[in-house]
């Protein structure tokens, strides 16, 4: 089948088909991520994303267990890769990552040179593109200028008891399973409730958890005035990616869209209060302008790559955000301490 790539300034990228038969459009971005593809593939904040690999070879351990998800399916509009291995070997591999795609009614696209689609991103940002199957006719499609947490967030609140005294309500935005575990690790009951969901005055919570998600942090106008009422009733407060810009935007502070974004497991950050630096995990394509911070809110850490910031955090230390994934999943848990000074403030 004739399967290519084309991106919004009209180069083709030829490759041959896997996954599901089906053209699809979308950002085309990339992750420079070696392993966790099945984490970083059911990755909500994915969404609307067309995800190139920049690992020559992905799919050779399968596709694991339910249990690495970090949703309950594929999130990604398409992948692209340069070469699929067909026949995995791993003793926990349930299937291949073809089949996996197949099911999920999500395209993918082999024998494209990754590296040099990449640097191409690099150089000239994230474009949009589409993979097209077959000279099927598609628009381009532009995720960021649509709300899209609405489309991975829950429709109804769920609980999850630990038996632990204290409560969390965690506004999911798109979270990952693994910010619940870890919640829930610590010995903490967590509420799991839509992200416009106002969750004062119809139950009691002691803190707040704002989720990683997808798209333009400025269209969750509804997460935000949420938020700006936890912080007027002096809640601690923890944001996590899109969690932490929404944060921001609560606080008056300005969100910008990044050239390409940071998608990788060894992210450099540097703790701006203790000097230490940490190996992150992240996913996201917007960053806050910390010039744009209000009085009584400073940096906590920043890019050492290219010095953007990386969180944000109250003076009094109740509020507080980082872009990256302190939960790992895929990647390191250098930063899963952060979670424990959330708890420490409940």
């Amino acid at each position: 089948m004739k399967t290519r790539l084309i991106l919004e300034d009209n180069s083709v990228w030829e490759g041959e088909s896997f996954g599901r038969q089906v053209s699809t459009a979308g950002e085309v971005v990339f992750t420079t991520a070696m392993i966790g593809y099945v984490e970083a593939l059911t990755d909500p904040s994915y969404k609307g994303q067309i995800l190139v690999f920049t690992y020559p070879l992905i799919g050779n351990y399968g596709v694991v267990d339910r249990r690495f998800f970090q949703s309950d399916k594929i999130q990604v509009s398409g992948v692209i890769v340069t070469q699929v291995c067909l026949s995995p070997s791993h003793w926990q591999s349930q299937k291949s990552l073809d089949l996996w795609l197949k099911e999920n009614n999500v395209p993918g696209l082999q024998g494209i040179d990754t590296r040099a689609l990449t640097q191409k991103l690099r150089n000239k940002g994230t474009m949009l593109g589409k993979i097209q199957n077959n000279d099927e006719e598609i628009s381009f499609y532009d995720p960021n200028k649509e709300n899209l947490i609405p489309k991975v967030s829950l429709k109804k609140p769920k609980d999850f008891q630990s038996g632990g005294e204290k409560r969390v309500c965690l506004i999911d935005c798109g979270h990952k399973r693994s910010i619940l575990n870890c919640l829930l690790d610590r010995n903490l009951s967590v509420k799991i409730v839509p992200w416009n969901y106002d969750p004062f005055g119809r139950f009691d919570f002691d803190g707040m958890v704002v989720s990683n998600g997808p798209g333009d942090p400025k269209m969750a106008v509804k997460t935000v005035k949420i938020v700006k009422q936890a912080m007027e009733k002096k809640l601690p407060v923890l944001g996590i990616c899109l969690g932490s810009q929404i944060i921001s935007l609560a606080a008056g502070a300005q969100t910008y869209k990044l050239k390409f974004g940071h998608r990788s497991l060894n992210q450099p950050v540097k703790d701006v209060q203790s000097g230490r630096c940490f190996i992150t995990s992240q996913n996201h394509g917007f960053a806050i302008d910390p010039g744009s911070l209000p009085s009584g809110f400073k940096q906590w850490f920043f890019n050492l790559n290219d010095q953007t910031c990386e969180g944000v955090i109250s003076d009094d230390g109740k509020v507080a955000g980082v872009q990256f994934h302190p939960e790992g999943s895929p990647g390191p848990t250098d930063t899963s301490w952060v979670f424990d000074e959330f708890v420490k403030l409940l």
